[in-house]
């Protein structure tokens, strides 16, 4: 029969015991890894959402910008001095006497509703998640490389390993990848997106009319008018900011000139000069094609042949693209489109480490609840009863 003594000194083991089994796991935790595909997929939720709340906050404060870009690329703009019309109609204060009788510093802000936040958010988070995902995908499947990233950008190229005897074929899958990795996720952003900037073009309550008698079932509602042309530029914008920026960067720029300095103003560089370059005539194919479905107070479905041929009857090429027009998107599109590859490169980055620490620390301390008590070394465990 054991003694009360006896008990207490039990006792106190199992207490030392299970409290050095859970120190040992919590070490044990801090130097593990976690599983490929979960740290894969926090990595890329990780920086989703910085580039969402990032383009939100940003989106939100140019709007004044993005309205004037929206008019001088419609066909409510016409003839000379569009830019004075174009600011004339973002801030004409519909909402107080009658249309267009009063300004109003806040009129442009008046339009964006809380599907936009919201649409703003997860256009640029869908935007980068997606890309990375047909990034990753199409890489495995293909057997390439996946886009270089963060410090990636700043590697010299010299120092990559030598073309093997398949680098053609490599090359030729590059290629591919490069083109479909940003037309998938350029439609998917349209998806999310082309609704709400629909809406923030016509009025939330000019927009719901036009949905009531256009009658369109609920796929053809969520992709909303004019998605053709909003994909197509957002697989221009996706491809400048994530493939052809990183590639160019880190292949072609001067090796001692790389900095977080010189990255933000080459990204910058590519949205002004190509990416928008090209862009602009999509933008202005949307906005055209969006007043020929509103055209007469109605609705009607968009004919992308009838809105083209119309614009270069009535304007030649200057319906699609001016100097204006290409000014006013850079003004809309610059400062956030042209800084996400500095902001994901080289911001992002900067947290990503500590984030991820505290995301294996809670996904082992998870796990470890999921499963029977870590076990001491058996040489840890007759240390500490020789010590009790």
């Amino acid at each position: 029969m054991s003694s009360p003594a006896n008990d207490k000194l039990a006792e106190d083991s199992s207490v030392v015991l299970a409290n050095s089994a859970d120190m040992y796991a919590a070490d044990n935790d801090a130097n593990a890894e976690l599983p490929p595909a979960v740290e894969s997929s926090f990595l890329m939720t990780y920086r989703a959402t910085g580039l969402g709340v990032y383009g939100a906050v940003l989106r939100f404060a140019g709007m004044p910008l993005e309205k004037i870009a929206l008019y001088l690329n419609s066909a409510q703009v016409s003839g000379n001095n569009q830019l004075q019309q174009a600011i004339r109609l973002t801030f004409a204060d519909s909402s107080v006497g009658g249309a267009g009788s009063k300004w109003s510093f806040a009129a442009p802000f008046r339009v964006v509703g809380p599907a936009s936040i919201v649409a703003w958010f997860l256009q640029y988070s869908v935007m980068g998640f997606v890309f990375q995902v047909c990034d990753s995908a199409l890489s495995n499947a293909l057997g390439v490389p996946r886009m270089p990233y963060g410090p990636q950008l700043m590697e010299d190229p010299k120092n990559d390993a030598p073309p093997s005897s398949s680098a053609g074929e490599s090359s030729s899958k590059s290629y591919v990848k490069a083109a479909l990795a940003p037309a998938m996720a350029g439609a998917i952003e349209s998806v999310v997106a082309n609704r709400a900037e629909v809406q923030r073009y016509f009025g939330i309550q000019r927009f719901a009319q036009m949905e009531k008698s256009l009658g369109w079932n609920a796929f053809g509602r969520v992709l909303a008018p004019a998605f053709v042309a909003n994909a197509s530029r957002n697989f221009i914008m996706s491809s400048t900011s994530f493939v052809m920026t990183p590639v160019l960067y880190r292949q072609f720029f001067p090796q001692e000139k790389k900095s977080q300095t010189s990255l933000f103003w080459f990204g910058l560089g590519m949205n002004v000069f190509v990416g928008n370059t090209v862009a602009i005539t999509q933008q202005a194919l949307w906005g055209r094609a969006l007043d020929y479905a509103a055209a007469g107070g109605g609705a009607r479905s968009i004919s992308y042949g009838a809105v083209v041929r119309e614009g270069l009857k009535k304007e030649g090429v200057s319906a699609f693209y001016t100097v204006p027009k290409w000014a006013s998107r850079v003004l809309m599109n610059a400062p956030v489109q042209g800084t996400l590859p500095w902001f994901y490169n080289e911001v992002l980055p900067i947290a990503e480490g500590s984030v991820l620490g505290a995301f294996k620390q809670a996904y082992f301390a998870i796990t470890r609840e999921k499963q029977p008590s870590a076990a001491l070394p058996s040489s840890n465990i007759e240390k500490i009863q020789c010590e009790s």
